[in-house]
């Protein structure tokens, strides 16, 4: 089988990708070097530039890169033809690769494959596509580490310790009549606390890995003209949201992305929370309700030129036990918000930050609190392995329980080969991770979810 990519869109340069068998065969159909050199003779991580050409006709001048099997990344013989990036260009040179016998690629038909052909294994394949959705540096550099086998390689190392006491397991069985049990049960024991020290890190990590992949969903929630939009527009420092002096002006959620410290935060800007007669506002309000119940941080902004009212004290009523931030706005001007009204607003969030949204005063303290809340300093990913795929934390978590059975068992008295079952189960559950013991139907949806491209 050959596949082909085509790269949609205008651009300086466009890329056509083939892989398979008779890559440089179909190749050597549409393409020809300028120094006329046979295929058979070019050289493997080599560029020759010539011409595409249908029959006499040329269509256009490109580089042409050769990657020879097994030195490839599918690991089969590949070439990626690089051209003029324009539409009717690409069409011409996809059409001449598939009328000489190319067929088009799947998503991720590249990586599939290089999984299927052994270069990687499929925690390393998911990582391709966590790259390229990757929007911000920490997301990027988690996929790389996966891609480079950091969680392989700890996966590698837990497989071989449970080989280990499986190995021990089957030798005190075989030969019952030394009488080890208690000096093996122990050694079991040790080898798997070891072991679910090992595999509790990578699932804490997920905890990381989860805000770094996902982000933090942030709801900024208050009164109308409390300074919701203002302060959306402080923080992209761009005139996102329509500010007025009109109450009710924000009726729908406005989102946007930005950075804190190398993790995304998606903020949704809410309608104005009050008592209102207006239907259409009173949809906007219950959105407002709604995606603030399901935010991972609220941040009710209170307006200080105003004594605080009912509405007030119902917004707070809404971040009790929630992540939040409370935001003090426009503190340019004469604060009506007395002593008493800080410690009452104190016994729903100790987390105040005092601003100025319109002048862009105290935005750098609103975000060193998100920092602080979320211990965003504390994210190491140069180093340390962090699970960012939902997928690797159910299968690590039970692991886990597998490896509690097996220490209840042993504390139980029970015989010591019922242990080599939970063992297996282990080794099935991180085999699932790295593609040993995974079944085609995970592999298609895997990677049904990547881009042509890859």
């Amino acid at each position: 089988m050959l596949l082909l990519l085509r790269h949609h869109g205008i651009g300086g340069i466009g890329i056509i990708r083939i892989s398979g068998e008779k890559s440089f065969e179909i190749l050597d159909k549409i393409f020809v070097p300028k120094n006329k050199e046979k295929i058979e003779n070019i050289k493997g991580y080599t560029i020759k530039y010539g011409n595409i050409l249908e029959g006499e006709k040329v269509i256009d001048e490109v580089l042409v890169s050769y990657f020879k099997s097994p030195k490839s990344y599918t690991t089969e013989n590949m070439c990626e033809i690089n051209s003029h990036g324009g539409n009717i260009i690409m069409k011409k040179i996809l059409e001449l690769c598939l009328k000489n016998g190319a067929q088009m690629a799947e998503p991720g038909e590249f990586t599939k494959r290089a999984f299927l052909n052994g270069r990687i294994d499929l925690a390393q394949a998911e990582s391709v596509i966590d790259i390229i959705n990757a929007k911000t540096d920490k997301e990027a550099k988690t996929g790389i580490n996966q891609l480079e086998g950091y969680l392989s390689d700890e996966i590698k190392q837990i497989k071989e310790k449970i080989l280990d006491i499986m190995t021990n397991i089957e030798v005190s069985i075989d030969y019952p009549e030394y009488d080890i049990e208690e000096v093996e049960n122990n050694a079991v024991l040790e080898g798997l606390e070891v072991i679910k020290d090992r595999l509790l890190k990578l699932e804490k990590s997920f905890d990381n890995g989860k805000i770094i992949k996902n982000g933090i969903k942030t709801a900024i929630i208050g009164r109308p003209n409390a300074g919701k939009s203002s302060l959306l527009n402080a923080i992209l420092k761009e005139d996102r949201a329509i500010v007025t002096e009109y109450e009710g002006t924000t009726r729908d959620t406005i989102e946007e992305d930005i950075s804190v410290n190398g993790i995304p935060l998606n903020i949704i800007d809410t309608a104005g929370i009050r008592e209102t007669e207006n239907e259409v506002e009173k949809l906007g309000i219950a959105k407002s309700r709604e995606i603030a119940e399901g935010a991972d941080l609220i941040i009710a902004i209170f307006d200080i030129s105003k004594q605080l009212k009912k509405e007030d004290f119902d917004i707070l009523n809404m971040i009790k036990n929630k992540k939040s931030i409370v935001v003090l706005n426009k503190i340019d001007l004469t604060s009506n918000i007395l002593d008493d009204n800080i410690k009452e607003i104190e016994k729903y969030s100790k987390n105040i930050v005092k601003i100025s949204a319109l002048k862009k005063i105290g935005i750098e303290d609103l975000y060193n609190k998100i920092t602080e809340i979320f211990n965003l300093n504390q994210i190491n990913v140069d180093n340390d392995i962090v699970i960012t795929n939902i997928r690797h934390k159910n299968l690590i978590s039970k692991a886990i329980e597998s490896v509690n059975k097996s220490e209840e068992t042993i504390k139980n008295n029970m015989p010591i080969d019922v242990v080599a079952i939970f063992l297996k189960e282990i080794l099935e559950n991180l085999g699932n991770i790295t593609g040993d013991f995974v079944t085609e139907d995970i592999i298609n949806d895997i990677f049904s979810k990547f881009c042509l491209g890859k």
